[in-house]
């Protein structure tokens, strides 16, 4: 799955348009590479995602083409959520 698509459908981000501005920009790190928008998942793969003042690490669990609310948070688990404090 497309690294934009599995940010929207497993609700880590809002919009996949905001999902692929974020990582074009260069803020998104599949296993320590920093990736595009079109980056292919697999599962077991580390997500490092640094927006606002907060950094968020997350491992793929699974894949789905479309969930529930409750379901999304079966699609990943959180290894580490920081916030940056200035």
């Amino acid at each position: 799955m497309r690294l934009d698509k599995f940010l929207k459908v497993s609700r880590i981000i809002k919009r996949r348009s905001i999902a692929k501005e974020i990582s074009d920009a260069g803020r998104i790190k599949v296993n320590g590479k920093t990736a595009k928008s079109s980056t292919k998942l697999a599962i077991g793969d580390t997500i490092s995602i640094a927006y606002g003042d907060k950094n968020l690490t997350v491992r793929v669990s699974d894949f789905k083409d479309s969930t529930k609310k409750e379901d999304a948070r079966l699609m990943y688990e959180i290894i580490e959520e920081k916030r940056e404090t200035n």
